[in-house]
């Protein structure tokens, strides 16, 4: 028995939109035609995290997600390797010489906007060029358009912070989702009757503004359904770190230090500050109700 012929798709694929699902299914559809693997290799960190660190962008989805989404999309290896000063300075004919030597693909699949070695001196036509002479065919993926324009991960963090759920929704092809470990928080929550699960925002991870949002939430393996609040609570504490408070509708059990995972459906109200903890508690009942009918 031979070694397997392996596809592969080279790419950064943070927040793993529908434009990064193209390039990596077109990799498992040549390996699944050549009953071979299919295999995708990025990096774990973002190359500006190194390169120039001030100008690293916020990150749409955890490592985590990016590896379950990978899988769901019938990826058989994923390759996640740290990027570093000593990888930067590669040219692009020795990042290839690195990928021959360590995977040897038949054929590598990459997105119109992938560049690698030195001072991203490689792109999709270097690819092409020297593909046979590293023993690979190579393809670049046309980007994929919504609304006359490509989608790519820096439209899509302009979106979240924008707000524009549906359109974030739309193109990563499936809820935006956030992962946290839940904190403990003020307990405040409790005595109004809408206890929540306090998840803290890295600074590093692009997020929606303020405001409540109609949530499906994910509690180990158990699907939910619920509301989250994006903000500073304002009612009672005014001014502090953002944070978020997800309440999970008919839910009581203990998951301090536990992750959970929130996606995020649809936009209920921007962050409000009330004269009172009886007017919070009543514009929460109807929060509860419309995220209910919402995700009925």
């Amino acid at each position: 028995m031979g070694c397997p012929r392996i596809s592969v798709a080279l790419g950064m694929f943070d927040g793993v939109h529908i434009g990064h699902q193209s390039i990596i299914r077109h990799a498992v559809e040549l390996a699944r035609t050549e009953r071979g693997t299919a295999a995708v290799l990025t990096f774990s960190n973002h190359p500006l995290s190194v390169l120039a660190p001030e100008r690293q962008p916020l990150s749409i989805g955890c490592p985590a997600l990016r590896r379950e989404i990978v899988q769901e999309l019938g990826v058989d290896l994923l390759v996640d390797i740290p990027f570093s000063k000593e990888l930067s300075v590669l040219s692009p004919e020795d990042f290839l010489r690195l990928l021959q030597e360590r995977m040897a693909p038949v054929h590598v699949v990459t997105g119109p906007n992938f560049t690698f070695g030195f001072e991203g001196k490689g792109t999709g036509k270097t690819l092409m060029e020297h593909g046979r002479e590293f023993g690979f065919t190579a393809e670049v993926c046309p980007a994929v358009m919504r609304h006359e324009r490509p989608v790519s991960s820096t439209r899509v963090r302009i979106l979240i912070a924008e707000g524009r759920l549906a359109l974030v929704n739309e193109f990563l092809g499936r809820c935006f989702v956030y992962r946290g470990q839940v904190v403990h928080g003020d307990e405040r929550g409790r005595t109004i009757g809408f206890p929540t699960a306090n998840l803290e925002i890295p600074e590093t991870q692009a997020m929606l503004p303020k405001g409540a949002y109609a949530v499906r939430v994910r509690v180990g393996d158990e699907p939910y359904i619920g509301m989250a609040n994006i903000g500073n609570n304002p009612t009672f504490a005014g001014e502090r770190k953002i944070r978020m408070e997800v309440h999970i509708d008919r839910f009581a059990k203990d998951i301090y230090d536990e992750f959970i995972e929130v996606g995020f459906v649809e936009r209920l109200r921007g962050e409000q500050k009330f004269d009172s903890a009886e007017m919070l508690v009543g514009q929460l009942k109807q929060d509860l109700e419309n995220a209910r009918r919402i995700l009925a």
